[in-house]
């Protein structure tokens, strides 16, 4: 029997020599990948999630966690079925156009991507007409956008109205985030969601496709 609850704890430590060792053990003993992926990993750093929050567990320590999951997603992909892995559906992540900052939003990333979900990260100045143009080649379900400057906030805005100009609104659930951005200002410029740190975004995301 798979020690999910062990796979948990190795993840919260980032332990990645025991987590490893825990999933090449469950795979041994013909337990399914999939049930390895959600009951162990994602259910592990679901818990990093909210121990960042809570001030538990700082960026170093969540990129390490995200690391070693990450190896160990790389062994179970060939073992899962066709849409298992990224259950989560497409998500798209950039920093708006005119921000060239990046730290946060790729840490946003790999915590949806810890959540299952198969995320497109754009980079960093990135306009509302490559946004437009990604949602429709990655059949994108959520759109996050980020920015790091209050004078690069209002291409929030311009980003979301070019979104629903173009007609793809209704097919997607958009979130905004970033040190100045509020939940206030994402209710003003029509967001769906606004999340304060990487943890409460993947959150957020897996609640807004489901």
């Amino acid at each position: 029997m798979a020690d999910f609850n062990a796979m948990q704890d190795a993840l919260v430590h980032c332990d990645q020599g025991r987590l490893l060792g825990l999933v090449n053990t469950a795979l041994a003993e013909d337990t399914p990948a999939k049930d390895i992926l959600n009951q162990g990993l994602i259910a592990g750093m679901d818990i990093v999630g909210e121990k960042m929050e809570n001030g538990d567990m700082f960026i170093p320590e969540v990129l390490m966690a995200a690391k070693a999951m990450g190896e160990c997603v790389d062994i179970l992909k060939p073992l899962l079925g066709e849409g298992e892995a990224a259950r989560g559906g497409n998500v798209i992540i950039g920093t708006v156009k005119g921000d060239l900052h990046d730290i946060g939003k790729n840490l946003v990333g790999m915590m949806m991507e810890s959540a299952g979900m198969t995320v497109h990260n754009l980079g960093v100045d990135i306009g509302p007409e490559a946004f437009v143009s990604q949602i429709k080649e990655k059949n994108a379900r959520i759109v996050c956008l980020s920015a790091l400057l209050t004078t690069t906030m209002p291409m929030m805005k311009q980003t979301i109205d070019a979104i629903t100009e173009a007609g793809l609104r209704d097919r997607v659930k958009i979130m905004v985030g970033g040190a100045p951005v509020t939940k206030a200002f994402a209710d003003e410029i029509g967001a769906d969601g606004f999340a304060p740190d990487a943890g409460s975004a993947a959150r957020l995301a897996k609640t807004l496709v489901n």
